[in-house]
């Protein structure tokens, strides 16, 4: 996926376009381009990005405004930033064009900068297995990421050829509607956080209960996930479920940027097993992360 019609250097960006504070910071994280690093860590509960950082050997700088908590600091000589998204697509969408304007937006002259900085983002997330055999406390990669979402699709883009075939055979299922994208990650941060044990293809929900397949009071048109379970594209199987990655993958993607999420499996949808000991498989899967940045 790549972004089509971007602005060029030079052109100012008006103030209801990129809405800045006083400080020239960006306007939801509040952050300037001298506090954050080229690896970004994402997360999506606000408190646990101190249970990231107190690891760093030096904490430089943390902000909070809203559900973004944002700390950077130092680990083994190397700069990383760690940040909450909170839940959500919609959430992704301000996040990630947000730390791409603090680094390449002259905030003060409101115009694109000459020389583009790349982010990369690793995403250590939590999820839900679709695949019997994926037992709780899996860490999954995913390779591709697919949604419903259609924030992507706001954007003047393009797919690449595996995201146009992945779509077509998610489409010739017959379930999945309008605003269907789906997008790949990084094959580099891939192999540098090799810290899973499954990679896959994840879907991205717009929701946590009904496009999920959850029925509480309210029954879900989803419940059936065997669809799921028998696709395969290319040797690779719809792993796990959740709500960040597609819209992640497809921002970082459209504006030059690399990323990749690693899901630690709290529950398994198709057995209904469910971890009793999620605060310890979240911490492992920092603790992993952290040995190999």
């Amino acid at each position: 996926m790549r972004g089509l019609q971007l602005r060029a250097p030079g052109i100012p960006i008006a103030e209801t376009e990129l809405i800045l504070h006083p400080n020239h910071s960006v306007y939801h994280l509040g952050v300037s381009p001298e506090q954050l690093a080229t690896d970004i860590w994402i997360v999506g509960d606000p408190e646990r990005v101190p249970l990231i950082s107190r690891h760093l050997d030096r904490l430089d700088f943390s902000l909070h405004n809203r559900e973004f908590v944002l700390h950077t600091g130092e680990l083994g000589g190397k700069r990383l930033t760690i940040v909450s998204s909170g839940i959500g697509v919609d959430n992704i969408d301000i996040l990630i064009n947000e730390l791409d304007a603090a680094v390449n937006v002259d905030l003060e002259k409101r115009q694109v900068k000459e020389k583009l900085t790349s982010l990369r983002f690793l995403r250590l997330g939590t999820s839900g297995a679709i695949q019997p055999e994926i037992s709780v406390g899996t860490v999954v990669a995913s390779k591709f990421a697919f949604a419903l979402d259609g924030v992507p699709l706001s954007y003047e883009m393009e797919f690449n050829q595996d995201e146009i075939d992945l779509m077509a055979a998610l489409q010739r299922e017959g379930r999945l509607e309008n605003g269907l994208y789906t997008a790949q990650g990084s094959d580099d941060l891939l192999q540098r956080y090799a810290i899973h044990q499954r990679q896959g293809i994840t879907f991205t929900a717009n929701g946590f209960y009904g496009p999920q397949g959850r029925s509480v009071r309210l029954k879900s048109k989803f419940e059936d996930l065997h669809w799921a379970q028998s696709f395969k594209f290319n040797d690779f199987s719809i792993t796990n479920i959740e709500m960040e990655s597609a819209g992640l993958y497809a921002m970082s993607s459209l504006l030059g940027h690399e990323a990749l999420t690693c899901c630690v499996i709290l529950a398994n949808r198709a057995t209904k097993e469910f971890s009793k000991n999620t605060s310890e498989m979240a911490e492992t899967l920092i603790e992993s992360a952290l040995q190999v940045f």
